[in-house]
């Protein structure tokens, strides 16, 4: 059985009438990457600002590394390292400078010029805050959360905003974060990025924690292997899909359908026969291997960059 590191129990976050996290419950287990994948208003960040210390639950616990979020949060802050998605640096030191400077708010600390390679900034260690790219200040922002030398790191929308090639550099330094055997907890609404990432997703919707799973297991809960998406050029038009062969499911995303099945060829020469059989005409005929964009619109009727 593996060792959990983080525990949630029914944890609600109110503001007035509106429910933000809804009495959700997970674990984390000690060096996964644990991802909490949902559109933005799904209660992602409050979940994690909650565990952090930075919001106080309304209802239900936590505990992180064994100490309770609440009435431990000076222990807990010795376990944690966090990244938020908005960081406010003091733009006129050089990385050198702040990450000395983070490091006297801590008891120990780890060396400051490794960290800084790890962090691919050396090239910058001297340059000020202000110069940096957004990639960079990323990645200091990490640094800064690893100079205490934690066991947990939260990073919040930590992609969010970068270009292909500085979030690709991020996804390989928390690779790295892993080999060394922290766990890392991280929000986002990119499918791609907690595929890739993750050992297992926590999908919120709407401040309830819908699926958790690891990101095969979730597309496999599909019973299908592939998506077939199309519409029709004639605005309106619809078919019967309900007698097209080898359908599993039956999706929507704007004006497209999925069809989800495990017998694409099938599926293809039923569609194909019925449309023309119709008269009607397959516009934006796509086919591709079923996502976790796909288990977001089978639980929730719609697409993850809708919601």
């Amino acid at each position: 059985m593996e060792e959990s590191i983080i525990s949630v129990k029914d944890l609600v976050k109110t503001y007035g009438d509106f429910t933000a996290v809804n009495g959700i419950t997970f674990e984390v287990h000690k060096g996964e990457v644990f991802g909490v994948l949902g559109p933005n208003g799904a209660g992602k960040t409050t979940t994690l600002e909650m565990l952090v210390g930075l919001r106080k639950p309304d209802r239900g616990a936590a505990d992180i590394g064994g100490f309770d979020v609440v009435r431990d949060l000076k222990n807990v802050k010795e376990v944690i390292g966090v990244q938020l998605q908005s960081t406010t640096l003091f733009e006129l030191l050089t990385v050198e400078e702040i990450l000395h400077l983070y490091a006297s708010f801590y008891k120990k600390h780890i060396p400051i010029e490794p960290l800084i390679k790890d962090m691919l900034l050396t090239d910058k260690t001297n340059s000020r805050i202000k110069s940096l790219s957004g990639g960079q200040k990323q990645r200091l922002a990490i640094a800064l959360a690893l100079v205490h030398d934690p066991w947990i790191i939260f990073l919040d929308e930590p992609t969010t905003g970068l270009d292909p090639q500085a979030r690709r550099t991020l996804w390989d330094i928390i690779f790295k974060l892993k080999e060394k055997g922290k766990t890392v907890v991280l929000t986002t609404h990119y499918m791609d990025e907690a595929h890739v990432l993750c050992d297992r997703i926590a999908i919120m919707d709407q401040g309830n924690l819908i699926a958790l799973d690891t990101p095969e297991e979730l597309v496999r809960s599909l019973h299908s292997e592939n998506a077939v998406e199309f519409r029709f050029e004639e605005e309106g038009a619809e078919l019967d899909l309900d007698r097209i062969e080898g359908v599993k499911q039956v999706g929507s995303q704007k004006d497209a359908t999925i069809l989800y099945t495990d017998q694409l060829q099938a599926t293809l020469t039923s569609l194909i026969q019925r449309a023309d059989e119709r008269g009607l005409k397959l516009a934006d005929l796509q086919i591709r291997t079923a996502t976790l964009e796909d288990v977001f619109i089978h639980m929730t009727g719609r697409s993850l960059r809708e919601a």
